[in-house]
């Protein structure tokens, strides 16, 4: 997207997105994993992590205080806090940093929650543009038994029971999470997404991750991101 800042670091930024059940996360592991044995120097980062707001946003969602505008603040203002203190002087100082999330997924869950779409992508105007953005595109039912199937219960605001939708968890998870993927696929080519198609098999979602990688930042990768010293363990 245009209005994200260009990165004109040595560093590299990688990051994942897709609809919660998508297996986003473990795709972003692994493949962190791997550039760290290639004894790239690799960070982490995830979305809704910051210390300086997380205990405030934990209490929110518990008591179901949250307005969709506040909802979004609080994760811009957690973005913000990432971006400045962890993301940008790791990427300035040439090292990868993987992200599991990130501006995007404001762009797609706070527009299905009826935030202006123009004023989230301002609110987000001084982010980073990623190297490389995956996009794992998956069914709303294997999305949901997938969650299902990992954990006891669907979360509040992960089904949208905020808005109203439905009285019934799983029916409201439907309706929010498919608001969701419209917002994904209406961004997808204005991003530059690499889309993955989340119901294969995860070798093959892998693989298809590290062939892109390879092809558009492999040679940065060899040449100008940071390696680590020797004698560190690359598989921790």
């Amino acid at each position: 997207m245009p209005f994200l800042l260009p990165n004109r670091y040595k560093g590299k930024l990688i990051v994942v997105e897709g609809i919660d059940g998508s297996g986003k996360s473990t795709q972003i592991s692994l493949l962190s994993r791997w550039l760290r044995s290639r004894g790239l120097a690799v960070a982490f980062s995830e979305w809704n992590s910051s210390p300086l707001v997380r205990r405030t946003t934990r209490r929110g969602k518990k008591k179901e205080m949250f307005t969709p505008a506040s909802f979004s603040l609080i994760h811009a203002t957690d973005f913000a806090d990432r971006l400045e203190s962890y993301i940008l002087p790791l990427v300035k100082a040439g090292a990868v940093v993987c992200a599991d999330r990130y501006a995007y997924t404001a762009f797609a869950r706070d527009v299905a929650r009826g935030v202006s779409r123009r004023w989230v992508r301002n609110l987000y105007s001084f982010a980073l543009r990623p190297d490389l953005c995956f996009y794992f595109r998956v069914p709303l039912d294997v999305a949901l038994g997938r969650i299902l199937g990992g954990r006891n219960a669907i979360k509040y605001y992960e089904a949208g029971m905020d808005l109203g939708l439905s009285r019934d968890l799983e029916e409201s998870f439907r309706i929010f999470q498919g608001r969701i993927l419209d917002e994904y696929e209406a961004m997808a080519g204005e991003a530059g997404f690499h889309i993955i198609d989340a119901a294969l098999s995860i070798e093959e979602q892998q693989r298809q991750m590290r062939a892109v990688v390879r092809e558009r930042i492999g040679e940065a990768l060899d040449s100008q991101v940071l390696r680590l010293p020797e004698g560190i363990d690359e598989t921790a």
